[in-house]
């Protein structure tokens, strides 16, 4: 059963992405060299497709991270669950997948987030626009395991 699940668009992603693809055609049109030019006009464009959508889902089992059009990037057990907290993500840690203090961080949007603790000792940071709300049902769901 799923306890929450919430998609966030990453209107800060795509907008960028598809400019950046834009200008790269008109680069490509407008000068002789073809291959190159394409080629990072198509991989932004793939890449505005992964990255427009990040949504977090809440099961009986799992916390999972799906960007677009369902590609999960991370899945985490209840069970390997210690602790989460709401928290406020620095401007320069950015959107898509990285590396922060907080552990690795999966966002599309938005300065608000959810910090994950693992038993190991880890932390994963989940980007979304309800953070009270997510680390409820986290809480929540893994209190029934």
């Amino acid at each position: 059963m799923t306890a929450y699940r919430h998609s966030q668009i990453g209107h800060a992603l795509i907008f960028p992405l598809i400019v950046m693809a834009l200008l790269a055609g008109i680069l490509v049109a407008s000068a002789s060299s073809e291959g190159l030019g394409w080629l990072i006009a198509i991989l932004l464009v793939i890449t505005a497709g992964v990255f427009y959508k990040l949504t977090i889902i809440v099961d009986d089992t799992h916390v999972r991270a799906v960007f677009g059009p369902g590609f999960t990037f991370r899945k985490i057990k209840l069970a390997e669950i210690t602790d989460c907290e709401p928290i406020r993500i620095r401007w320069w840690y950015g959107w898509g997948i990285h590396l922060t203090p907080y552990g690795w961080l999966y966002n599309v949007s938005g300065w608000d987030a959810v910090a994950i603790t693992l038993r190991s000792g880890r932390r994963v940071s989940l980007g979304t626009d309800q953070p009270n709300e997510l680390c409820a049902a986290i809480r929540r769901s893994a209190s029934e395991k």
